[in-house]
């Protein structure tokens, strides 16, 4: 069971069919204009974190490192992932006021 909250959240936003994962889909919902939040694992090398922060910084999307690769991955059903994108406002809002206000549980 996930008791972190914003875990909980990507997994529904994962079930939902709103969050890509992995680096590569990641750097194209970016590009494309479709990232709303990107979440990169506080254990991705630090060329994936780079580059996904500068990535993110042109184009203006919130980028925030959390969890590690494996809890990132069990959250949306994989086994790790180095990041996740939110292509939804709404589940981006929640999960972003989560990581604002450090009340995310577990």
């Amino acid at each position: 069971m996930i008791r972190d909250k914003v875990l909980s959240y990507l997994s529904l936003a994962a079930k939902a069919g709103r969050l890509c994962s992995g680096s590569f889909l990641t750097e194209r919902a970016v590009r494309d204009g479709r990232a709303v939040l990107v979440i990169a694992a506080a254990d991705a090398s630090e060329n994936t974190r780079k580059k996904l922060s500068d990535l993110c910084a042109h184009h203006r999307i919130p980028m925030t490192l959390y969890a590690d690769k494996a809890k990132l991955g069990r959250a949306i059903g994989r086994a790790e992932t180095a990041a996740v994108t939110v292509t939804d406002r709404g589940f981006a809002d929640q999960i972003g006021s989560l990581l604002t206000d450090g009340t995310t549980g577990g």
